[in-house]
This record gives C-alpha cells, sequence and structure tokens, in this order.
C-alpha cells in the first residue's frame, strides 16, 4: 500500500539529508522510512519527523521503495512533498 503512494505522488524527494532539509523547510507531508534500514541512518529523519508532526510511515524494504521511486538503488527514507 505505501509503495503505491510513492509511485502514485508526483513529487517526492529521497534520501536522509534532503529528506531533513525539506521537513525543516514544511515541504513535507508524510515520509516513509524503510524497516531493514540502519537506524542509525534513519534515526534523524524519524526524529525531526516527529518534532515537525509529520506522519511516519514504515515500509519493510529499502530496495522496494527504491524501486517505487523510479531509481535502481536502495532508498532507506522518502518525503512526500506538497
Amino acid at each position: 500500500m505505501s509503495y503505491e503512494k510513492v509511485m502514485q505522488a508526483n513529487n517526492f524527494i529521497v534520501g536522509t539529508k534532503q529528506t531533513v532539509k525539506a521537513i525543516r523547510n514544511g515541504l513535507v507531508k508524510e515520509v516513509l522510512v524503510a524497516t531493514d534500514a540502519d537506524t542509525f541512518v534513519t534515526a534523524k529523519v524519524v526524529s525531526t519527523a516527529i518534532e515537525a508532526n509529520i506522519p511516519i510511515t514504515y515500509v519493510d524494504s529499502m530496495n522496494s521503495l527504491g524501486k517505487a521511486c523510479g531509481i535502481q538503488v536502495a532508498a532507506s527514507t522518502v518525503a512526500l512533498t506538497h
């Protein structure tokens, strides 16, 4: 279900640094985080999203999340933007 959100989204941001920056700039409406990603990598995104009251959806696979974004590498986090 969550992968479909990404595939149907017109605007999204891939990657942890870009996601944190977009959250701080008020551009994000939802964050997707892969549960198989290292928590050291995703912790900053999760804490920033919680502070900003942004919904977080957890998905099971970095590889599937990357494919849903149309990229050929795994993605640990994706931000759906306005």
